[in-house]
């Protein structure tokens, strides 16, 4: 969807493409609310708002938005003899709209099986949200007695009506069942979407949610930078202030191609440490996926492998002016085990495989996408290990050479950093160069060492020198799988990662062993990581 911008006080309107997230941020009183009021004007008919602050306490305003709450639920009462009593609050509304819905399912349900059809029950929008509730309260219990919702929990006795959750479980409630009923291709507004809300589960809470309605697009509006950070493949308007005469707005898309000023503003308001990484955030895999894996940091794309050890030591220098504790990923490529050592101590962790393709290929990785997609993981392996293995091989004197490019400049570099007193002993210093770094004799031990590599079939070592775009292409590992292709096993790799059960912490144990944050278990193929010192907040 492309979306344009409301005025700005100087220039165009800024026009955003393909957005399916948009963070709009800014300090108190700086415009924002009348900001995303104005879009929701630009979209009427299709926006639908959604605001736990508003909905959970009674209000005798509804929201006259089409397709909002209030008014389906004013639709159902006026339609329907089931409603009992006066809902004095939008969340009472839902609680009942999602019980007469349930109710009326059911009629059709047991119609269908008077008349003799063979069906199924139906899995109502109620099964739906109280699933995806107790997954976040995984203590708690509910249960329909009367047409009423009773909860309980480990610790209670006495099952007790949903007046008497918490604030932050009914703001949960309220924002599984109402997303939905947003009708489709929504663009759906959500006011303070951190508000009620522990940190602990509010990334997860909102990738479960925008995952329930991939048709739709979420607009937020917050002043919580920890929240804006948090959000992937988002746009980010920051809205610095309005002018009430000109109906027009000082606001800036905000990029992180360029330190310090957006890093600045998207993340010194955090509490979380930082984790510079390679990339940017609508393109890349790493700008994706690391936010998935190191959840307890703030991860922040900001391009190339230089970027993210220039950024990184420029933001320890000033630590004693932010205090947040700084970390970066760069792809461990072709370096060798001193140069990788040398990053660690910088504070720049390097995954023991070639690159961000290598870790979506990882064994642990590739065997739980297969066990979640209900594949045989060993034949799903097997494969996967024994292609891999043939491609090296078919490649291995090409990466080899590589390998020597990278060894030969790096010694050169280090070689020439030093001062001459003229130029005769540079080039007397130059002229022996081939003869002390002897690249044919480098050349031949990597073809000796890759060669041990694909004989013995040691997959973990092939990952871990073999630099190959295409390899999980060229594997098959997406169709072993049952996924279409590339892009399909990548998002799929992501939508564990985002639902956050047992597969998403296998996926997160195995990346982590990768960069030897947590130690490598023994039973994994994988399993000769070396440790690193691990950054603050790792498990």
């Amino acid at each position: 969807m492309n979306i344009i911008l409301p005025n700005k006080i100087s220039g165009k309107p800024d026009v955003i493409n393909d957005a399916r997230r948009i963070t709009v941020i800014g300090a108190n009183g700086a415009g924002k609310t009348r900001f995303s009021v104005r879009l929701m004007e630009m979209f009427y008919g299709r926006a639908y708002k959604l605001s736990a602050l508003r909905a959970i306490f009674p209000t005798i305003s509804l929201n006259k938005m089409e397709g909002s709450i209030d008014m389906l639920y004013g639709e159902r009462s006026t339609m329907s003899h089931i409603f009992r009593g006066a809902a004095e609050s939008e969340f009472e509304r839902l609680i009942y709209l999602l019980m007469h819905d349930e109710f009326i399912d059911m009629l059709i349900y047991k119609t269908k099986l008077n008349d003799g059809a063979k069906v199924e029950m139906p899995r109502t929008r109620l099964d739906d949200v109280l699933h995806r509730w107790m997954e976040v309260f995984p203590q708690n219990r509910v249960s329909r007695l009367d047409g009423k919702l009773l909860f309980s929990n480990d610790s209670d006795d006495e099952p007790y009506s949903s007046q008497l959750l918490s604030n932050g479980e009914k703001a949960v409630l309220y924002y599984i069942g109402a997303v939905l009923y947003a009708m489709p291709d929504a663009v759906i507004f959500v006011d303070s979407p951190e508000i009620f809300l522990h940190h602990s589960i509010m990334q997860t809470l909102w990738n479960v949610i925008e995952e329930m309605r991939p048709d739709c697009t979420f607009i937020y509006n917050t002043h919580d930078i920890e929240f804006a950070s948090s959000r992937i493949d988002n746009v980010c308007v920051w809205v610095r202030s309005y002018d009430n005469t000109k109906e027009a707005w000082d606001y800036r898309i905000v990029s992180n191609s360029t330190f310090p000023d957006e890093i600045y503003f998207d993340i010194l308001g955090s509490r979380k440490p930082v984790l510079f990484v390679e990339g940017d955030e609508m393109h890349s895999i790493d700008s994706k996926l690391y936010p998935l894996i190191f959840t307890e940091y703030t991860v922040k794309p900001v391009g190339s492998c230089d970027k993210v050890i220039e950024v990184t030591r420029a933001f320890n220098d000033m630590q004693s002016f932010h205090h947040l504790d700084s970390h970066g990923i760069v792809d461990r490529d072709r370096r060798n085990d001193h140069e990788v050592e040398y990053l660690r101590q910088k504070k720049i962790f390097v995954p023991d495989v070639a690159e961000i393709e290598n870790i979506l290929m990882l064994e642990g990785v590739v065997r739980t996408v297969a066990r979640h997609y209900h594949r045989d993981e060993n034949r799903v392996f097997t494969k996967v290990r024994k292609a891999v293995i043939n491609m090296f091989r078919s490649m291995l004197k090409q990466q080899a050479l590589m390998h020597v490019r990278h060894s030969v400049k790096s010694s050169v570099e280090m070689r020439i950093d030093r001062k001459f007193q003229n130029i005769n002993a540079l080039e007397d210093h130059i002229s022996d160069l081939v003869y002390e770094i002897n690249p044919r004799g480098l050349y031949d031990d990597f073809c000796r060492k890759f060669h041990t590599y694909e004989q013995t079939e040691d997959y973990a070592a092939v990952l871990k020198v073999f630099n190959e775009k295409t390899i999980i292409n060229n594997s098959n590992v997406a169709p072993l799988c049952g996924l279409r292709n590339k892009d399909h096993y990548v998002k799929a790799i992501l939508s564990i990662l985002k639902e956050d059960g047992r597969d998403a912490q296998a996926i997160r144990k195995a990346v982590k062993e990768c960069f030897g944050i947590i130690p490598a278990t023994t039973d994994a193929a994988n399993a000769a990581t070396p440790a690193a010192a691990a950054p603050p907040g790792a498990s």
